[in-house]
């Protein structure tokens, strides 16, 4: 199998795609065959991975144009044609004509965010507009008397959004993400919806209009990406969506989206 990697080396600001012929087996990941490239031809070869486990996400990278861990994604269902993903088109979405996705893999890294070297990019806008919402649990009484107990249901719902790596792949994905420097983006916004549905949540509304914004809420236009490349399934668009109807319920659209609409 052939293994074409787009690299990028920060000292010459020089980047081009290099093929490596790996050996492949059952079972094989792209992380691993990132790992196969580095160790039999070039141990220079920079990617990032941590748990291996799609837990952290750490290893998120354009796989045939698609946001995904590395290390869950499947060689030969790459291969096979079995995880085709088909995405609106963006800047990083259109397939070289040149590769045949049936003969190999094509590695890039991922979109909208600086790349450091090869793989590895810099996240740091991506944690800036996460931290910029506060993710975190603020609860009416800070010392309860007893502990708070949770609907099954409510507990169901929230676990939609709970469930996600912060590996920023439905950032890579997103069109708007793309065009908007300042857009929070779906995770970011996917948790500013979980922390409003929390019942132990004591900033409610507030915590909803926090993202009232034309970069905020209002900045999605649909393209549901994020939904199907997240690789815990999480919904950023369902989330985008319900908060905007909460919005327009609360009457408080900002003026500058009242006169577009």
């Amino acid at each position: 199998m052939k293994l074409k990697v787009l690299r990028f080396d920060p000292d010459t600001k020089q980047s081009g795609y290099v093929s490596y012929d790996v050996k492949t087996k059952p079972g094989m990941t792209v992380l691993e065959a990132l790992f196969y490239a580095r160790d039999n031809y070039d141990d220079s070869l920079a990617f990032r991975y941590s748990c291996r486990g799609a837990v952290c996400g750490t290893c998120a990278v354009l796989a045939n144009k698609v946001p995904r861990l590395a290390c869950r994604t499947q060689v030969a269902a790459l291969l096979d044609g079995n995880l085709k993903t088909e995405l609106k088109p963006y800047h990083a979405s259109k397939l070289d004509e040149s590769f045949d996705p049936t003969d190999g893999i094509l590695v890039e890294p991922l979109p909208h965010l600086p790349v450091i070297k090869d793989l590895i990019v810099d996240q740091k806008k991506f944690f800036e507009l996460y931290r910029s919402v506060e993710p975190v649990f603020k609860p009416v009484d800070e010392n309860p008397e007893k502990e708070r107990i949770m609907d099954p249901k409510a507990v169901n719902e929230l676990e939609k959004y709970t469930n996600c790596v912060l590996c920023a792949a439905c950032m890579g994905a997103c069109p708007i993400s793309g065009e908007m420097g300042e857009y929070l983006g779906p995770a970011v916004l996917a948790k500013v919806y979980r922390f409003y549905i929390d019942p132990r949540e004591g900033y409610e509304d507030s915590r909803l209009l926090s993202a009232n914004k034309p970069d905020g809420w209002w900045g999605c236009q649909f393209h549901t990406n994020c939904k199907r490349v997240c690789p815990k399934d999480v919904p950023p668009n369902i989330a985008i969506g319900k908060a905007r109807k909460k919005i327009k319920e609360l009457n408080k659209i900002p003026l500058e989206i009242e006169m577009q609409e």
